[in-house]
């Protein structure tokens, strides 16, 4: 075999392809058996010319990991031996490499089994030999082996740090090159923080070295310095603040050189990103943020070539940190940038003013509640800058808008008469860069806004409408998506254009070639906009082009098309519910098709000495043992976004399917619910939302199908699912990591008791209330915060939507037991109380106050136990600056005194006292709090009558009667009113007068219920049946109107 090897080694690097080839391929049969191992060895040791050697290197790495356990000690031995005398003898730099790289796969076995006493001393003695050649090769082999065996270096601590601080002091540049490349593989390789601190002692070194390697033009250092920046600055690890403030010093020296590499600066500044998001404390305590700010702000101004990545661009890296910054730091980042923003809007170099104009947009969303404190100044300058004569200056401006619109409301919406002629100008300047940014602006602008939008409805949407049919199709997809949130916020409005819009999108939703399907999911997304505004009578006729368009485009490959295909189907599905059930045979396997697509994060892997040993000796084609277990070091990664928009529309087509069609949805069931599971796990937030909404939508199918149509075995399998879907909504509660997620868990819990009632989640009650606790203790996984992090474990801005949908779960719970809550409600009950505390926001205290509000309506008396805790606190709200904190805690002391049995007596005359001031316009301009005010006195009388003084209360009541807003009330308040004239209580016969003038009222009102009439309507019976004489004269003086609307809800006898 030895001679025959040998020269199939020796054929295969000739330059004849034939030769070449036979020779493969008989390498290929010859290296599956375990004795080519010595031979390959042998060829190591003493052939003749260096490729051979390395040819034989690469193979045997190749094929050892498969041939390693077959081999008889004694040929380990050798091999081992053999390959440490190769490094240490050979005299060319690829095949001792080559010999290294084997080392390394070896390694991984023979030293974890113990077999390889030798390995660790060779290191350190080539690391420290005489030789630069071995001291460098000591350490690659070093690099090589921490992503193999580095836990095996982890008691040998001490002496590799050592080791690596000497020869990053070395003489010889590649051996501090090779040093510092150790330096990194160490850190990622150790999880021990402690050993991460002391390697900050390197720091020092390695920033002397990397400031002279970048003045003699050599940036690569720099490069790997920064890596190792990274691992420190990402590792949890207490990081020195001399450390932080060093790397700090080096990467903004970096950043503002303009003579340096852009990808070198890019790394720079992503380090200071870096330092942002993991380590914003200590950015503030070494009191570095001003530095970096003043450093960002002024990258903002350098102007891009156009010969260079965008994506590396100095200032799209440092608009990063900014925004960054601003989330992380918001309190100390939003007064400097204001300040830089406000001083340089009128600068005289356009690059000044655009970056003074970008910055606020920028930093909008992490400084929001100040932006809105300061927002006429904001808007000021931004407005300014879309009248600037610099194109870039106006599109700077434009996205500031859209920035504010999305970040700053509801009060941007309060400037909107300034703004939308503003905008609209912007959508017809000449450029075209200003005029999409302009779209954005518009189409965020008007996602929130509702009637107010009317008197400017025509200009905007005729204008769009020409640019539409005039404009580039670069513009079009943005100009498409600024229709859709015109035509939504004009809601009915938009009813006379629709016609001829529908009519426009037939001409996108038939382009076929690749650079116009953009356009195309745009105007697919569009149609289903206009569909759910016009409604299922007018829109059913109209749908079957374009459904059969939608179909058609599913097929054109374009993820982004298919998305916006699903979300349309979703749009139609909620308007023609049951009218969908013929095109589920059609649709449903599309949505199918995008949950099974591959996520496709697409990865870097860094194996490149590995991959250059290849490419010099040409074995690519030779299958290595080891690929099926190695895990090669990855190096970028980035997840297909556009695939994962699509999964998550078309599983939230699917839950909207199946919500509407129910029982049709029937055949498609057992699958959706699958992908709903699978899903709930998904690693993308996004599609695990739309997934636990689904399951809410398959139950309620489920539901439907097996409990209402004597289906086989309906019970049991509608529990199973039930289990199913109650186990995933518990696990999530606990322990995903996404806030919207578990909100729409707690969301779909509240609905699924509402719908199925208490039996059916009795099962999981315990379950329900323990990870509710944990929610309000502020401990599952969504409240967790990482490390170092600025933002408070309960920060109540970010975590109100989720605490709101958190403490609806506690009245979900009392309306499904009544009673039967209080032993459940007693253990949630003071974790509650802590968002009651003073240190809470006025948003936590009327949470709070509607929580305990409805709680008490469902569970009734044992509310009593809690009320000397709670109605001061209750009553303290009733003065409340805020109309809704008012308008709750109304509502609540009705309720808490109706339900408080005689606990709630000795609060009667301090309630009454604190509610007076709610029934005067002067003092309480707000309709709906006096409604509940009046809601609340109702309830009081109804339930202590006797402990109301009705000869002052009712006048004041009377005179905020009838209801203006909240009509929810009016079966309380108009009870109480009928309960008192029924029983002839003198009090209120004195204000008859007043009375019927207050009947009439809500008789002639379209928003009054039947039932609410009716009782009024037999409340004027029984005056006229008892006091018929008096009554006359008050009646005949009614308009005729009046006078027939009373008559018709009065009791014929």
């Amino acid at each position: 075999m030895a001679q025959s090897l040998e020269l199939l080694l020796l054929q295969f690097l000739m330059p004849d392809n034939e030769a070449r080839q036979n020779a493969e391929d008989q390498i290929k049969r010859l290296v599956r058996d375990p004795h080519v191992v010595p031979e390959l060895i042998d060829h190591i040791r003493s052939a003749k010319t260096p490729n051979v050697r390395q040819l034989s290197a690469v193979l045997l790495r190749k094929k050892i990991t498969g041939h390693w356990i077959k081999l008889p000690h004694e040929v380990r031995q050798l091999v081992k031996q053999s390959l440490l005398e190769s490094i240490a003898t050979e005299f060319s730099p690829s095949v001792r490499r080559a010999s290294a790289n084997v080392v390394s796969t070896i390694a991984k076995y023979a030293v974890l089994d113990d077999e390889w006493p030798d390995l660790l001393p060779f290191i350190f003695q080539c690391s420290l030999s005489a030789q630069e050649d071995l001291r460098e090769m000591g350490l690659l082999l070093f690099t090589s082996l921490t992503e193999t065996i580095g836990d095996s270096f982890q008691p040998y601590f001490a002496e590799f740090k050592f080791l690596l601080l000497k020869c990053l002091q070395d003489e010889i540049s590649s051996v501090r090159v090779a040093a510092l490349k150790a330096v990194g593989a160490f850190l990622e390789s150790t999880h021990d923080e402690s050993q991460v601190v002391k390697f900050c002692e390197y720091i020092p070194s390695i920033l002397h070295y990397s400031r002279k390697c970048l003045s003699s033009g050599d940036e690569d250092i720099a490069m790997i310095a920064f890596e190792i920046f990274d691992e420190l600055i990402e590792s949890p690890a207490p990081l020195p603040g001399e450390s932080i403030k060093a790397i700090v010093q080096f990467s903004l020296e970096v950043c503002c050189r303009s003579n340096i590499e852009i990808s070198t600066r890019h790394q720079a500044i992503q380090i200071i990103s870096w330092l942002a998001k993991y380590r914003p404390n200590a950015l503030k305590n070494h009191k570095l943020i001003i530095p970096i700010l003043q450093i960002m702000c002024f990258l903002l101004t350098e102007a891009a070539s156009g010969d260079l990545d965008d994506d590396l661009s100095s200032d799209r890296a440092a608009a990063e940190v900014l925004d960054t910054m601003s989330v992380k730091l918001s309190n100390h980042v939003f007064t400097p940038v204001f300040e830089f923003a406000s001083e340089n809007s009128r600068n005289i170099d356009p690059k000044f003013r655009e970056a003074s104009i970008m910055v606020l947009g920028l930093i909008s969303e992490g400084c929001l509640e100040m932006m809105k404190e300061k927002l006429d100044t904001v808007l000021h300058i931004v407005l300014e800058g879309l009248r600037d004569p610099e194109q870039f200056v106006r599109g700077s401006a434009s996205f500031a808008l859209g920035q504010f619109a999305k970040y700053l409301q509801p009060e941007i919406i309060s400037h909107y008469e300034k703004i939308l002629p503003r905008i609209l100008r912007s959508c017809q300047d000449a450029s075209d860069d200003v005029k999409e940014k302009s779209y954005y602006a518009l189409a965020a602008f008007c996602e929130n806004m509702h009637e107010e939008i009317v008197p400017f409805f025509d200009p905007l949407l005729g204008k769009l409408l020409a640019s539409l049919q005039n404009s580039p199709r670069m513009l079009q997809e943005t100009c498409l998506s600024a229709i859709g949130s015109v035509a939504s916020a004009a809601d009915k409005a938009f009813m006379p254009y629709a016609g001829a819009v529908l009519e426009l999108m037939k001409t996108f939703m038939v382009l076929t070639n690749e650079e116009d399907l953009r356009s195309r999911a745009r105007a697919t997304e569009l149609v289903g906009i206009v569909a759910v505004i016009v409604g299922r009578e007018i829109m059913e006729p109209n749908l079957p082009p374009f459904i059969e368009a939608a179909i058609f485009g599913y097929r054109l490959e374009c993820s982004e098309l298919r998305k916006h295909t699903h979300g349309f189907f979703s749009n139609v599905t909620e308007i023609l519910e049951d009218g969908m059930v013929r095109y589920l045979p059609h649709v449903v396997p599309l949505a199918f098709s995008s949950c099974y697509l591959d996520d496709g994060p697409a990865v870097d892997i860094n194996d490149s000495d590995e991959e250059e040993d290849e490419d010099v000796v040409g074995l690519g084609a030779v299958s290595s043992d080891d690929e099926a277990q190695d895990e090669p070091r990855v190096g970028n990664i980035s997840i297909r976004t556009e695939v994962l928009d699509e999964k998550a529309a078309a599983t939230q087509a699917l839950g909207l399917l199946a919500l509407h069609t129910k029982n049709a949805y029937a055949p498609y069931l057992e699958e959706s619910l699958m992908i709903m599971m699978k899903h709930s796990i998904h690693f993308h937030e996004d599609v695990r939302l739309q997934a636990i909404t689904g399951l809410k939508h398959m139950l309620t199918a489920a539901n439907f199908f097996l409990q209402g149509h004597n289906v086989r075995d309906g019970a049991s399998k509608m529990k199973q699912i039930l289990d199913s879907v109650m186990t995933i909504y518990i696990k999530t509660m606990n322990q995903d990591d996404d806030k919207e997620v578990v909100t729409q868990t707690c969301m779909s819990v509240a609905q699924i008791i509402k719908d199925l009632g208490y039996f059916a989640i009795e099962p999981y009650m315990a379950r329900l209330v323990e990870s509710t606790l944990v929610l309000l203790q502020h401990m599952s996984a969504c409240q967790q915060v990482e490390f170092d992090s600025d933002v408070k474990v309960y920060d109540p801005g970010q975590n109100e939507m989720l605490m709101d949908a958190v403490t609806d779960l506690l009245p979900a719970f009392a309306k499904a037991m009544g009673s039967n809550f209080e032993p459940l409600f007693a253990i949630l009950f003071n974790p509650l109380m802590e968002f009651a505390k003073g240190s809470s926001s006025p948003k936590d205290w009327t949470m709070v106050v509607a929580c305990l509000a409805e709680v008490a309506r469902n569970m009734g008396a044992p509310i009593s136990g809690y009320i000397s805790p709670l109605i001061p606190f209750v009553l303290r709200e009733l003065d409340s600056p805020s109309a809704t904190n008012r308008r709750n805690a109304a509502f609540c002391i009705g309720e808490l005194c109706k339900n408080g049995g005689d606990c709630s007596l000795k609060y009667y005359d301090d309630a009454l006292q604190c509610l007076y001031p709610l029934f005067e316009e002067e003092s309480e301009p707000d309709h709906a709090v006096r409604d509940n005010a009046a809601s609340a006195v109702a309830k009081m009388i109804m339930a202590h009558q006797d402990s109301v003084p009705l000869n002052q209360v009712l006048p004041i009541l009377l005179k905020v009667l009838p209801l203006k807003e909240d009509h929810e009330e009016s079966v309380p308040v108009y009870s109480c009113i009928c309960n008192l004239v029924l029983s002839s209580n003198s009090q209120i016969l004195q204000l008859v007068s007043d009375l019927i003038i207050v009947f009439v009222q809500v008789a002639i009102s379209p928003l009054e219920t039947r039932e609410v009439k009716l009782q009024i309507g037999g409340a004027v019976s029984h005056l006229i049946s008892i006091y018929g004489h008096q009554m006359k004269p008050i009646l005949k003086s009614l308009p005729p109107a009046y006078a027939r609307a009373l008559a018709a809800i009065v009791p014929k006898s």
